[in-house]
C-alpha cells in the first residue's frame, strides 16, 4: 500500500505502469484519475485550492486503504491526492488497486473512491465567476459509500 498526499503534479499513466511493473503477478489493475474541471453547479471555476491537516490526512487515508486490503485479494493500493493550488485540467486524484483478477480490482478502487470522498480530511475551495466558495459533501457521495457499510 501507498499512500502519497502531495503539491506537486503526477501523470496518471505513469502510476499504473509503475503498479503493473511492480509484480508480474498482477492480473488486473483498476484505476480512478479525478480531473478538476472547469465548472460546478453551473459556475465556471478558475481552478481550485485543497487544504488538509497533515499526518491526520495520510492516516484516514490509510484506514480506508487497509479496510480495502482486508476486503479483497490486493497485490498493491495506490492512493496519490493533490492538495495545494490546481488549475482546471488537473489530476487531483489517483487511486490504482491491482490483484490478479479483474474483480477484486474493480471493487476495491470503487470502494476507496467512495470512502475517500466521504472519510478523507480534504477541504476543497473553488474560484469561480461569483467568487471563491468552500465546497460541499453531497449526499450521493454518502449514499455511494453507504452500500459498502457491513
Amino acid at each position: 500500500m501507498a499512500i502519497r498526499v502531495q503539491a506537486t503534479p503526477f501523470d496518471p499513466g505513469a502510476e499504473v505502469n509503475a503498479m503493473h511493473a511492480a509484480n508480474v503477478g498482477v492480473g488486473a489493475v483498476v484505476s480512478f484519475v479525478g480531473y478538476v474541471r472547469d465548472f460546478n453547479d453551473g459556475l465556471d471555476v478558475a481552478g481550485m485550492f485543497l487544504e488538509h491537516y497533515p499526518g491526520m490526512t495520510e492516516k484516514a487515508l490509510g484506514k480506508i486503504a487497509t479496510e480495502a486490503e482486508q476486503r479483497w485479494p490486493l497485490l498493491k493500493l495506490e492512493v496519490l491526492h493533490r492538495i495545494g493550488a490546481l488549475e482546471p485540467g488537473e489530476p487531483i486524484v489517483f487511486v490504482g488497486a491491482a490483484s490478479a483478477h479483474r474483480q477484486a480490482a474493480f471493487d476495491a478502487c470503487a470502494f476507496v473512491m467512495d470512502y475517500l470522498k466521504t472519510r478523507a480530511p480534504f477541504w476543497k475551495k473553488e474560484n469561480t465567476n461569483d467568487g471563491a466558495h468552500w465546497v460541499e459533501g453531497r449526499d450521493s457521495d454518502h449514499a455511494a459509500a453507504d452500500r459498502w457499510k457491513q
